[in-house]
């Protein structure tokens, strides 16, 4: 690979990249933010507190944790060697070509399935204020429209994610500040009742036991899904040395912020046996509080959510199907650029799988939604599993001096990334032990049976993608 320094406005000429560095700190930031606030926060949380109470608070506090573990053993890897399809480049550098092969594959899988029900669900939002209009029309017409964003230009899809965060991180901190107001001032028809007390008054603070409340963490992980979405970002920041780690070590803040704090404010507004699975919890905060238009203002937040999502999972498969092609383990079209340097081709058969998708998710029950969530959740958990190993790796050859040492190490070496690789571990154990969500792991076997069947056909093709590769460098920053 050709090295180039690279300045702030450049575009690099790499052969082997070729993507324009069209994402700035303010945008690297925003992505950052909307990476850690989805739908898992916005209407996931109602079920889970109906199951934990207000333990739900601590769940997401002891994921958050493992979150920043996980992200700043990325950040090490990604200030190493920066490189657009991240996972998948550092599992084939440290764990062989096979890994980095399944990784990416099944990453893009997560996307996908993530996107067929991110846009069934704004179609859904949709048709809270128009309900004549047919459910598989708004779907369509979302997606048509986010897939003219991401083929235009890498720059257009971080303006887009800017505002769709911006959306969200107004909605959260407006309703924190409501609700302090009501904590403190007593006012609204939620005054006389809202007190700190309600986090502990009604059966305890684990009113459903400690063994409830861990049940609930395969459902906050799947809240904190995308969050390393900023690393599929690395190839085209424009100062990836100073945007990444700064938005990494934001990370403990938004956690504390939007999910602890906003859940720790409902949960003290509104008494925690008033939440329901199926309805968002802040949709009920704003109506107990009597904010009129509280359901319209939380739908639009949730449908911006969903569809910052879909416009997430288009960007990162795209840019997945690239680095997989470029290791002859996907077609070698893949590999090209548009005239905008994008990955045209990639993105557009992500979204043809996306609109599969919009019609299955028609036809089939709501039960559905449940199952593609989990499929995501589990391969999101493997998506994590390689970053963490991988990190551990590339600190041993570190240690023996046979690789250059990043200059954003992670705290305490890889001890962090061990403490994560034993938590992910334990989530999936939950998972194979609750009926509903065990399916998934059934799905995940048939998807790696599958992968095993095309690394035969690949290898049998060409024997020389099974060698390792030296890492190719390139200057930034």
């Amino acid at each position: 690979m050709t090295s180039e320094k690279v300045s702030d406005t450049a575009v690099t000429d790499t052969p082997e990249e070729g993507y324009e560095r069209g994402l700035g700190s303010r945008q690297v930031q925003m992505i950052a933010i909307g990476g850690a606030i989805g739908v898992g926060l916005f209407l996931g949380a109602g079920a889970n507190i109906a199951k934990a109470g207000p333990s739900l608070i601590l769940m997401y506090a002891l994921a958050g944790g493992i979150i920043f573990f996980i992200m700043r053993a990325l950040g090490e890897l990604l200030l190493y060697r920066p490189v657009s399809g991240s996972f998948a480049e550092y599992s084939r550098e440290f764990l062989g070509p096979f890994f980095g092969y399944f990784t990416g594959w099944t990453y893009w899988l997560m996307w996908v399935v993530t996107g067929m029900a991110e846009l069934t669900a704004a179609a859904i939002y949709v048709n809270y204020w128009f309900p004549a209009v047919p459910q598989w029309v708004t779907a369509l017409v979302f997606l048509v429209i986010l897939f003219g964003v991401n083929l235009i230009s890498v720059k257009l899809f971080g303006e887009l994610e800017f505002w769709f965060s911006m959306v969200k991180v107004t909605a959260l901190i407006g309703m924190i500040v409501i609700g302090l107001g009501v904590l403190t001032f007593g006012f609204s028809s939620a005054g006389d009742t809202a007190a700190v007390s309600n986090l502990w008054a009604f059966d305890g603070f684990f009113p459903k036991g400690v063994g409830s409340s861990l049940m609930t963490l395969q459902g906050v992980m799947f809240a904190y899904l995308a969050v390393e979405l900023v690393g599929v970002t690395a190839g085209e920041s424009q100062d990836p040395e100073k945007t990444l780690p700064k938005a990494i070590n934001t990370l403990p803040w938004r956690i504390a912020l939007f999910y602890v704090g906003a859940l720790t404010v409902i949960l003290c507004v509104v008494k925690w046996t008033e939440f329901a699975p199926g309805v968002s919890p802040f949709v009920e905060a704003f109506a107990k509080i009597g904010i009129p238009a509280g359901a319209g203002i939380v739908n639009f937040v949730v449908l911006t959510a969903a569809l910052s999502s879909c416009n997430s999972g288009m960007y990162s498969t795209g840019r997945m199907l690239r680095n997989l092609a470029d290791s002859g383990e996907a077609p070698a079209a893949f590999r090209k650029l548009s005239s905008t340097k994008t990955p045209a081709l990639g993105i557009t058969v992500s979204v043809l799988f996306m609109g599969i998708g919009v019609v299955l998710n028609y036809i089939v029950p709501e039960k559905a939604f449940g199952y593609v969530t989990s499929v995501a959740t589990a391969a999101g958990i493997w998506t994590w599993l390689m970053i963490l190993i991988s990190h551990v790796l590339y600190r041993r050859a570190v240690v023996a001096g046979r690789l250059p040492a990043s200059p954003f190490p992670a705290p305490g070496g890889s001890v962090f990334s061990w403490v994560a690789i034993a938590f992910l571990l334990f989530v999936t154990g939950l998972i194979a032990y609750d009926a509903d969500s065990r399916v998934c792991l059934y799905v995940m076997a048939g998807w790696a049976a599958a992968l095993g069947v095309g690394w035969v056909v690949l290898k049998g093709r060409n024997p020389q993608i099974t060698e390792r590769r030296e890492p190719e460098f390139e200057k930034v920053g």
